[in-house]
């Protein structure tokens, strides 16, 4: 029995004890949660939907936990319920009833750990967004292997999700990134705030291929071409860099198309009509103190130009108008101060902040011993870090830990082949898996028959447990936007897997004589709670954009 199995019986005893007279509620919940205990002597699983319920039932928590404990305790994949405490439900499945969870895993595949926790969120999530001016570098890192997760976590709890790159291609950075590649195809000094790194060289070597003719052109004509073939060079760049990095964007927006299809303006008119729109000194203010904002915010300077801030109304109001209810931002730790007033924007559209937008802000890392790089220009390149470190090493590090927790890469640790290195133990347990299901095949094991109430070995009970629990700890990661559980949890898996591996033999045994046991029920059964283990491992790693490996 899966945890959504025992969560939908419960509510069913729920609905049959309201049915008979015997608990009093208008509405049932619309889901119930049932938790791992903390300690296995409590039971398998444990609910607090009395404690819930108790005031709406007009009812103390242990009297109605009682009337459903009585219930359930006739359910025949059950063998125990307690009430503890102030009415929490302890439930303790029937053997056979938790060692049929490694057939249906094995059954459910690549979707085992799919729920629908966020069914019915139309989502907009917004990740990396850099400037087209130059490679990515290692600040970037961290978003995009976070972005990336979230996004898998996001979907597989139900949620209809388009990844999303806002592409900055708008304002003065625009022009000075022009300026400084046109400088180096006439040979020319870096103009003042330019860009440095050998890339710029690259991509006037680019530009001039496409255009031969780009140093007869007048100098402005030549500006205006050399701005857009050199940025389309360098998006071509980043995209590349995102795609080697597991990382796919549905959607890459344009902001200078905001100011190109009179987007800005029409934002504008909309905070207008909800009447939070200032015109003073000569500029138009967005009113964004009536919202908790620290100050109010210039939407049109007094020359006529717009803000920076403009065109986040207009993305935000953009987002709203292509159906995306709840639009998501993950942003660096330099960008605090957008919070208030994003919020506060989006209060002002007539929106409601808590649901329609959610700013996650991260923390920044930091690798030991990495260098600069020249050609990138003094920074440290992504694409170096992934031929350094590895895809898998860094993605599942940055996913490790909490967005808002600093992180300090240690490569020597990334790079070893020991337990110390945390996504070598994930993948080593899966390899291990593998090759123990390869050797059983090989002595004749197969999945021909499956006999649940065999797999009773402590070891098992154990493994079954951790493995019970990971739809519920992806639909918690998907809700509270914490991929680092994810992580854990196969931590965690692993170290159950490995003590199993070690007690309980999937192929028959050799004997004495050189002779090998038959196979039995016992060895296929096995063999089963051994593909759901290596199922869960590779769906878990897929969740955080990291492979796993059938040999290590």
């Amino acid at each position: 029995m899966t945890p959504e199995e025992l969560s939908v019986l419960v509510k069913t005893t729920l609905a049959e004890a309201v049915d008979a007279g015997h608990i009093t509620l208008e509405t049932l919940p619309e889901d119930v949660r049932v938790e791992r205990p903390k300690s296995r002597d409590h039971g398998d699983w444990a609910t607090n939907i009395a404690l819930q319920l108790a005031k709406p039932a007009g009812m103390a928590p242990r009297q109605l936990a009682e009337i459903l404990s009585s219930r359930l305790a006739e359910h025949a994949q059950v063998t125990r319920v307690e009430v503890a405490g102030p009415g929490f439900i302890n439930v303790t499945l029937d053997a056979a009833a938790s060692g049929q969870l490694a057939h249906t895993i094995v059954e459910a595949g690549d979707t085992y750990g799919h729920n629908q926790a966020l069914q019915g969120h139309v989502i907009n999530l917004e990740y990396v967004s850099a400037n087209p001016t130059g490679p990515l570098h290692m600040g970037h890192t961290r978003w995009a292997a976070l972005g990336d997760a979230l996004l898998r976590l996001l979907r597989a709890s139900g949620a209809e999700v388009t990844a999303e790159y806002y592409i900055n291609d708008a304002g003065s950075q625009m022009n000075v990134f022009a300026a400084t590649v046109l400088a180096e195809i006439h040979g020319e000094d870096r103009p003042e705030g330019g860009y440095p790194g050998e890339y710029i060289t690259e991509l006037a070597d680019t530009v001039a291929a496409q255009r031969p003719d780009i140093r007869d052109l007048p100098r402005q004509e030549a500006h205006g071409l050399v701005r857009e073939l050199a940025y389309q060079a360098q998006l071509a760049q980043i995209r590349g860099t995102l795609e080697s990095f597991g990382v796919h964007f549905d959607e890459w927006f344009s902001e200078k198309s905001l100011h190109d299809e009179g987007r800005i303006h029409a934002a504008i008119a909309t905070l207008r009509e909800q009447g939070h729109i200032d015109d003073r000194d000569g500029a138009v203010w967005l009113r964004t103190t009536d919202f908790g904002d620290d100050k109010d915010r210039v939407l049109i300077k007094d020359d006529g130009e717009p803000t920076y801030f403009a065109a986040d109304a207009a993305y935000y109001l953009s987002k709203r108008e292509r159906g995306f209810s709840e639009k998501m931002y993950i942003l660096g730790a330099d960008h605090h101060g957008y919070v208030g007033r994003l919020k506060a924007m989006a209060a002002c559209a007539g929106d409601d902040p808590a649901r329609s937008i959610e700013i996650l802000i991260g923390q920044l890392m930091s690798v030991k011993g990495a260098r600069l790089s020249k050609r990138k220009g003094n920074v440290i390149a992504l694409d170096d870090l992934i031929e350094w470190l590895g895809t898998d090493a860094l993605r599942y590090t940055l996913a490790r830990y909490p967005a808002d927790s600093p992180i300090d890469v240690d490569p020597d640790v990334l790079q070893s082949k020991t337990n110390d290195n945390p996504v070598f133990y994930v993948q080593y347990a899966h390899a291990r898996a593998c090759n123990a299901a390869r050797n059983a095949e090989a002595q004749g094991v197969d999945h021909s028959s499956f006999n649940a109430a065999q797999l009773n070995h402590p070891r098992e009970e154990e493994l079954l447990a951790h493995l019970a629990t990971f739809p519920v700890t992806v639909a918690r990661a998907a809700e509270l936007r914490e991929p680092h559980r994810v992580a854990r949890y196969l931590e965690d898996l692993a170290g159950a897997y490995h003590a199993w591996y070690a007690k309980c033999r999937i192929a028959p045994s050799t004997l004495d004589d050189g002779t090998v046991e038959p196979v039995t029920e016992l060895n296929r059964t096995r063999l089963w709670l051994n593909s759901a283990t290596s199922q869960v491992l590779r769906n878990g790693l897929a969740l955080l954009g990291v492979s796993a490996p059938e040999q290590m």
